[in-house]
């Protein structure tokens, strides 16, 4: 497979941001572009990479769930889905979904699994849910619940006819006791420079982005009961740290009970 290295690729981008090593200059030069709008971006990055960590903890350890449908995966880096579920519990069975070529390159590590449990992954676009749902069972439960994460995905749909509709469908599919993990962009916190910053990337060649407001993101959770503390920024939803309120970042994030 060719790849591009003179193109931006945000899974690169954001794969730089988090102190990754799977990027290229052209990814470099677009990431530091949007850090001289804002500076403290790729501490976003690294609070929603928390966030997934505290999610997934909280959904295999209290609700006890053995499964995740990861959609929007992402170049592996730290701390990926299934090593933080089947650190807790080695049975975990999780599935991977991408359609990002680069990603695929890299999809072997994501395929680590503990002796116990299950990895797949998929190659599949995030528009045409159906053909994830089906996919998934030949790994996963559906009697089962599942962990549904869709963590920085659903920013790149940009037409809300098409990103609500999507969510719910997957939402729908997912069996009683599931559970809905979603963080999404928004430019509450930072403005107009963030709203800039994703026009320049776009603009790069970058995968279209846009960002939505706390309320919107809320109503991704359609079908969902949201957990406390509700949508919120990444860095406050239920820190590990207590006293002094982490710093808001850019990306709002939420956990949603289904069924």
């Amino acid at each position: 497979m060719e790849i591009d290295v003179n193109t931006p690729q945000s899974a690169r981008i954001w794969n730089y941001w988090l102190g990754g090593k799977d990027h290229y200059a052209v990814d470099r030069e677009a990431g530091d572009a949007v850090i001289a709008y804002i500076p403290d971006i790729p501490e976003g990055a690294r609070a929603e990479r928390a966030f997934l960590v505290r999610a997934v903890r909280h959904l295999v350890q209290v609700e006890g769930l053995r499964q995740f449908l990861d959609i929007g995966t992402g170049l592996p880096t730290a701390n990926n889905t299934h090593e933080v579920a089947q650190r807790l519990a080695p049975e975990s069975r999780i599935v991977y979904v991408d359609n990002d070529p680069i990603v695929l390159t890299h999809a072997r590590a994501l395929l680590t699994s503990s002796a116990e449990g299950t990895t797949d992954y998929l190659e599949a676009d995030l528009r045409r849910p159906q053909e994830i749902l089906d996919a998934a069972r030949r790994t996963l439960d559906f009697s089962q619940p599942i962990g549904l994460m869709l963590l920085g995905v659903v920013n790149h749909l940009m037409d809300d006819d098409e990103a609500y509709p999507v969510v719910r469908e997957l939402v729908d599919a997912m069996p009683p006791g599931s559970f809905l993990v979603l963080t999404h962009s928004t430019a509450e916190v930072h403005g107009e420079p963030m709203l800039r910053a994703m026009r320049e990337t776009t603009e790069r060649g970058g995968t279209p982005i846009r960002a939505r407001t706390a309320a919107e993101i809320e109503g991704l959770f359609a079908g969902a009961t949201l957990l406390e503390p509700g949508v919120v920024t990444c860095s406050q939803w239920r820190p590990d740290v207590t006293g002094e309120t982490p710093k808001p970042v850019y990306l709002f994030g939420g956990v949603g009970r289904i069924g």
